[in-house]
């Protein structure tokens, strides 16, 4: 399966195999990367770079996204329950509608992050920083 940059096309990483369920990719720089729908269910993405990424509706449940770095990311509809955002980066992310119940986000940079319709029940946010203008944030 190749990974794609959302608006050149480029390759921007390999793996074998039709989804990437399990995937390694700690530490990968997936900068800009189109993986929206995408299934990663329990896949390791700790330390990677995905700022500016479209992870629109994808599949993230139980993945480790601890000290990622998903700046302006669009994670809208995405699926992140039980998801480890332990010290990400999330400043700017698009998360309306995300599913991020159970998630890990102790130590979250979650500025300016869009978080309307998120569902945040049982998440821990120890920690978790938000600063946030204008913006109402209803947590389920």
């Amino acid at each position: 399966m190749r990974i794609k940059h959302k608006e050149t096309g480029e390759v921007l990483f390999e793996v074998s195999g039709d989804n990437l369920r399990d995937a390694n990719l700690s530490g990968a720089n997936l900068r800009g990367a189109d993986l929206s729908g995408a299934y990663l269910r329990d896949a390791n993405l700790s330390g990677a770079n995905l700022r500016g990424a479209n992870l629109r509706d994808a599949d993230l449940r139980d993945a480790n996204l601890s000290g990622a770095n998903l700046r302006d990311a669009n994670l809208s509809g995405a699926n992140l329950r039980g998801a480890n955002l332990r010290g990400a980066y999330l400043s700017g992310a698009n998360l309306r509608g995300a599913n991020l119940r159970g998630a890990y986000l102790s130590g979250a940079n979650l500025s300016g992050a869009d978080l309307r319709d998120a569902d945040l029940r049982d998440a821990d946010l120890t920690g978790a920083k938000f600063i946030v203008a204008n913006v109402t944030v209803s947590i389920k």
